[in-house]
């Protein structure tokens, strides 16, 4: 992923600083092929306080983007917070609400989201707004009333959609499914998040609860994956029925590549460059602050 998003970086026009700092790995994909034709030279968690000093001399406006493993997640923010470093993370696992309090302790600017896809985030967004604004609604009730509730909190969801974002939601009893390439070792952050706004709106759903995917049969033929996308997809689906089972909705957001995230992480680092431009009072924001901003390309 950090390889992506380094090209997308290089795509955007900006200038790409030819470091990778690792953090307990030994190295990533970039170390190898460079990103557009420009070396990138890979710094181990030994030299990389050496390193990041000359850059931020060389480089004062540095916007660090990471993208790395779980266990690497909470160290990184706070090496980015003691050396004043902006950054956006787009790594899942950690403790995101370490990461933003790091960064909120040292008065640094960070992006901090799980999901960098834009149109996600959208996703996201709207589960949210119906929650905040009808908070219960898929608590179990007599069927006819359930299925009038649904329809009315459906119809009220598109209007809602219409003002803010692309998308829908419905449901009573929940079911979640995702399938993500078999190196990613944690349940999917996007997959979390949406639960956690279906916890609000009523329904009794658990984390574990969420099902994770990775063997590659699995995949394609329950998932229905495509061959040439098991090392690098993110598939979600969210199935939601009545406690009758006479009424069913079925979400899916899939994506195949890893140019979505890329290119979303690159609005990113554009948007708290003109945050930190502006001074901003807030420090520390997530993907749906950049896209209630209009910060899109």
């Amino acid at each position: 992923m950090g390889h992506s998003a380094a090209e997308a970086v290089v795509r955007a026009g900006l200038t790409l600083v030819p470091f990778t700092l690792t953090g307990y790995s030994a190295g990533v994909a970039v170390s190898n092929i460079g990103v557009a034709g420009i070396p990138v030279e890979v710094v181990g968690k030994e030299r990389r306080q050496d390193i990041m000093n000359r850059i931020r001399e060389q480089h004062p406006r540095l916007i660090v983007v990471d993208y790395t493993t779980p266990n690497c997640v909470n160290d990184n923010a706070q090496f980015y917070a003691d050396n004043g470093v902006p950054f956006v993370m787009g790594t899942t696992g950690g403790d995101p609400q370490k990461v933003a309090a790091a960064a909120e302790a040292a008065g640094v600017y960070a992006v901090v989201s799980p999901q960098m896809g834009k149109q996600v985030v959208a996703f996201q967004a709207m589960m949210q707004l119906m929650a905040d604004s009808f908070p219960g609604v898929f608590r179990p009730v007599v069927a006819f009333q359930a299925i009038i509730q649904l329809v009315v909190a459906f119809q009220a969801m598109m209007q809602l959609m219409a003002d803010s974002f692309p998308g829908v939601f419905s449901g009573y009893s929940l079911s979640v499914v995702e399938s993500h390439q078999r190196n990613k070792a944690d349940t999917s952050g996007t997959a979390k998040a949406v639960v956690q706004s279906f916890n609000k709106m009523g329904l009794d759903f658990k984390e574990n609860q969420i099902r994770k995917i990775r063997d590659r049969v699995t995949q394609l033929e329950a998932m229905a994956v495509p061959e040439d996308a098991l090392d690098g997809h993110a598939f979600h689906t969210y199935t939601l029925r009545s406690p009758d089972q006479s009424v069913e909705f079925v979400f899916k957001h899939n994506v195949t590549g890893r140019s979505i995230y890329a290119e979303g992480t690159v609005d990113a680092v554009l948007f708290l460059a003109k945050k930190m431009q502006e001074g901003a009072q807030q420090k520390v924001y997530n993907m749906i602050d950049v896209l209630r901003e209009g910060f899109l390309r």
